[in-house]
């Protein structure tokens, strides 16, 4: 089974908050010592976190669940439960995160980028938060919010500085392997590789390093999702630079031209952006090929022939390509703007209406709604964060049944 998947699903539960305490102080010679129940502790979100040193999403092919500590809950004395801390899950630089509709959520392209999956619980408030001077004896507590869950989809696009692109069987495997420490399977039958490699080449007299992926061969009508074209294609998104390896052999009788032709063809159906990727193209196996059709860069990477050429030509097509991103880099920037809560009310029969929102169910998530000063409090919430705004808007009338969460009730329009 392979040790590379690029590939998975993965769910993600925030931990519970924990629960307010109703309590209240009991001391010899204190009379009425009012409420001293402490607060619930928070829920620990889970967040994927970019990680150079993760090469594959191999961890969540057999063990997909992820769940964050849940919190402790409050205590007499005004004593607060405590918070569990955030799970932080690595995943490979390149991650594009989906949920189940395809919407990208997303995108960690470099080291230490974070995203949050699953946000944890908030801890209920104790009974000693609800003291005012109309309610002096709060008999009522919060429950703890419960943490946030979902599937997620997980895809890897390789970071690379260079792709070799090319049909099965023109050498890209055995080109890696001579010019990086890369090690990939080699042998004389098409489809030999069946998941990307990659390799780091050096020019020390530059100090120069870059990253160059083996990509397994394409075939016509890849971008159409023939074969594992789509799984292949993902991962040349990323890269700065392609380089074309052209077959001189004439890969199944066709010719470097008509190749060259025919990817260009794949690459643009797939994306049309690629086609604008500096790209570098050269033909291989010079040493067994005595084709003159072709006027351009030629190699083998088995004798050598070329390939201090094709590695000079590839490091001045990354370095150009690097120089242009930090150009852009450094007169763009990006601004995240965390998401509004909203209130939403959806209407399931005539005279049946459900609200969502987390804000309308923190409302309501008092532990004993039958308790007259929790339910004030419960419908004074309601009120300032728009629920009643939002169903009057939706058309609800006198006598409609509303439901939030576990609550429901009969719907009275406020005079």
């Amino acid at each position: 089974m392979s040790n590379f998947v690029d590939e998975c699903n993965l769910n993600v539960q925030g931990g519970n908050g924990g629960a307010g305490c109703v309590s209240f102080r009991r001391e010899a010679h204190v009379s009425r010592g009012g409420p001293d129940g402490g607060d619930g502790g928070n829920g620990g979100s889970i967040w994927l976190v970019a990680d150079h040193n993760v090469a594959s999403l191999l961890s969540f092919r057999d063990h997909p669940h992820r769940k964050g500590g849940s919190g402790s809950h409050g205590s007499g004395k005004k004593k607060h439960g405590s918070s569990s801390p955030d799970l932080e899950v690595s995943v490979p630089e390149g991650t594009v995160v989906y949920d189940f509709d395809g919407n990208q959520l997303a995108d960690l392209t470099t080291h230490g980028d974070r995203w949050r999956a699953a946000a944890g619980g908030e801890g209920g408030k104790g009974n000693a938060r609800f003291l005012s001077n109309k309610r002096r004896a709060p008999a009522f507590a919060e429950q703890g919010e419960e943490g946030e869950e979902r599937w997620l989809r997980l895809e890897l696009k390789l970071v690379a500085d260079v792709a070799l692109v090319g049909f099965p069987n023109v050498g890209k495997s055995t080109l890696i392997s001579r010019i990086s420490a890369a090690k990939p399977k080699i042998a004389n039958y098409p489809f030999t590789t069946l998941e990307p490699n990659l390799g780091v080449v050096r020019i020390p007299e530059d100090d120069f390093e870059m990253v160059v992926a083996d990509i397994p061969g394409l075939i016509e009508g890849a971008a159409d999702g023939r074969g594992l074209g789509h799984q292949f294609l993902r991962h040349v998104e990323r890269a700065r630079v392609l380089v074309m390896l052209l077959d001189l052999a004439s890969w199944e009788g066709t010719s470097p031209a008509d190749q060259e032709a025919a990817l260009l063809h794949e690459l643009g159906a797939y994306r049309p952006e690629l086609l604008d990727r500096p790209r570098v193209v050269v033909a291989s196996k010079d040493d067994i090929s005595a084709n003159d059709d072709w006027d351009g860069m030629r190699i083998s990477a088995v004798s050598g022939t070329g390939i201090p050429q094709l590695v000079g030509a590839m490091a001045n097509a990354v370095r150009k390509a690097r120089a242009a991103e930090d150009d852009a880099e450094s007169t763009s920037f990006v601004i995240h703007r965390p998401v509004a809560e909203q209130i939403a009310v959806e209407r399931l029969s005539e005279h049946v209406w459900e609200v969502h929102g987390r804000p309308a169910l923190r409302a309501v998530r008092l532990s004993d709604l039958t308790d007259p000063g929790a339910l004030d409090h419960a419908q004074r919430r309601l009120d300032s964060v728009g629920v009643y705004k939002a169903l009057r808007q939706a058309g609800a009338r006198d006598g409609d049944v509303v439901h939030i969460g576990d609550l429901s009730f009969e719907y009275e329009e406020d005079a």
